[in-house]
């Protein structure tokens, strides 16, 4: 199987499956409320038939595999008995919530078996993951999985505070002990202010070393501060491109066709990487990537965080909605409320329309480290 097809294969699952996850997170919390559903769609209609009825439910097949829904009784009209608008706001707020919160727990499994592949992260060291040919690094020694011990005399535990050691001595030689299988070496290298910042003052990549895990269990701190500090970075980059820390081409937002672009990038790399016959040195198998896994786990923590922001026809437009009325006791009425949220699904759709238009006018430059 081609790349293409491969990549376009795991992109059309991995976009359904996110959507799913997503309203099987609202039809769970509506029925756990015991809110009425009428229907829960596979795909986008037009509907290709009925599979089956369950406790007043319809599970339909649609033709656009593309996602699904959920289609709970009453779901804009206070009026409906048993309908999600005439539920009280607690229980819509549960309902509402359940949606993006699947799509973050998605992401914390997803990153938990990142982290059982890959293993835990042992911070308090710094490990050598690649180094550019001709680079200082490169002319100094430096190789793949040296484990750097101190820089210019400094004792280092932490990739970020490698950078800002080498940044203060730009263009100065410097002295990098680090440690090769049972030997220790003291290597000199001048980190070169010439050099862009995608290439690096010294021209090689640090990071924390990973050791095995356990246990699957041993995984979830890890993976839950991932998710959080994935969240958080997602919900800053306004700020960021704001101070100018974050270009506009770095913060834009990407369409169908730039997801399926950063597929067929990360599923090539994946493919090349466990394909790769051992180290001439060493002698053991190249450390396969989980580029592809994280890119799912960015997607849906994406997803999920993006449903939550206020604006409307979003879950996060429909809670603060809920908000009054839960610190007042007052509800705003629902059609204005339903005119809101059929202006703000225009408003959205048009833009998905202009950043999917963008993909194609504007492709986006994809790099992975």
């Amino acid at each position: 199987m081609s790349i293409s097809i491969l990549a376009a294969v795991i992109f059309i699952a991995v976009f359904a499956g996110m959507v799913l996850i997503h309203e099987f997170g609202h039809f769970l919390a509506a029925r756990f409320f015991k809110v009425e559903v009428e229907e829960f769609g596979i795909g986008i209609p037009p509907k290709a038939l009925t599979l089956f009825h369950w406790k007043g439910t319809e599970f339909t097949l649609n033709w656009l595999p593309l996602g699904g829904f959920v289609r709970p009784k009453g779901e804009n009209d206070p009026e409906v008995p048993g309908g999600l608008a005439a539920a009280s706001p607690w229980v819509r707020l549960g309902v509402l919530l359940a949606g993006p919160t699947m799509n973050l727990v998605l992401g914390v499994l997803v990153y938990s078996l990142i982290f059982n592949q890959m293993g835990l992260p042992d911070f308090g060291k710094v490990k050598v993951y690649d180094v550019s040919p001709n680079s200082p690094a490169s002319q100094a020694g430096m190789k793949v999985d040296d484990i750097i011990l101190s820089i210019a005399g400094e004792k280092v535990s932490s990739d970020s505070q490698t950078r800002s050691i080498i940044l203060s001595h730009l263009d100065q030689p410097i002295e990098i002990t680090v440690q090769r299988g049972g030997q220790t070496l003291t290597l000199t290298a001048t980190p070169l202010s010439s050099r862009s910042q995608q290439e690096g003052a010294l021209g090689f990549v640090p990071g924390a070393p990973f050791v095995p895990a356990s246990s699957w269990f041993d995984t979830l701190p890890y993976s839950l501060n991932t998710t959080f500090e994935q969240a958080r970075q997602i919900l800053l980059l306004p700020a960021q491109m704001i101070r100018g820390t974050l270009s506009p081409q770095e913060g834009r937002f990407i369409g169908m066709k730039g997801i399926y672009d950063f597929f067929q990038t990360t599923v090539n790399a994946d493919v090349q990487s466990r394909e790769q016959p051992a180290t001439p040195t060493s002698g053991q198998p190249v450390q396969p990537t989980f580029f592809t896994l994280s890119l799912i786990a960015t997607l849906t923590i994406t997803l999920g965080v993006f449903n939550l922001l206020p604006f409307p026809a979003l879950d996060g437009g429909r809670i603060l909605f809920v908000i009054p009325e839960l610190l007042g006791g007052k509800r705003v009425p629902a059609r204005f409320e339903n005119a809101v949220h059929a202006i703000g699904f225009m408003i959205l759709i048009a833009f998905l329309l202009y950043v999917n238009f963008m993909d194609f006018l504007n492709p986006i430059h994809i790099a992975l480290p």
